[in-house]
């Protein structure tokens, strides 16, 4: 299906961009809403998903949290602080088809993955 690019989603992918963090859709929204006082949070959290889907940004699934929305697109994985609860990049090889050595008992069929380490990071850490 061929999508329009629209003003709204361009608008968001700008803030995601121009953030250039893990962002909360109610982040994105905030944003934008300063102005843009008239776009709705719905619009703002179906072209968030809506671009991930496309892969123009990357939606990052926090266990226990907010989805957050990061303007780097390749594959890697990610570091919470226990403190803090910010989410960073970390450098490291992205283990392609780690989810093949899975030994599944429950009928999953395994599309990927995603880690995310935890710590402190180093604001939290002084």
């Amino acid at each position: 299906m061929n999508r329009r690019y629209t003003i709204q989603r361009s608008l968001v992918l700008d803030v995601v961009k121009e953030l250039r963090r893990h962002v909360t859709a109610d982040e994105v929204y905030d944003m934008i809403v300063k102005k843009h006082p008239d776009i709705s949070r719905g619009t703002v959290y179906r072209n968030l998903n809506l671009l991930s889907d496309i892969g123009e940004i990357r939606k990052v699934e926090m266990p226990g949290g907010a989805a957050l929305y990061d303007h780097l697109r390749h594959d890697h994985y990610h570091a919470k602080c226990v403190k803090c609860g910010r989410v960073f990049d970390v450098k490291m090889e992205f283990l392609t088809g780690l989810e093949n050595n899975v030994k599944d008992t429950q009928g999953f069929v395994f599309t990927g993955h995603d880690i995310i380490f935890k710590g402190i990071c180093r604001e939290c850490n002084t």
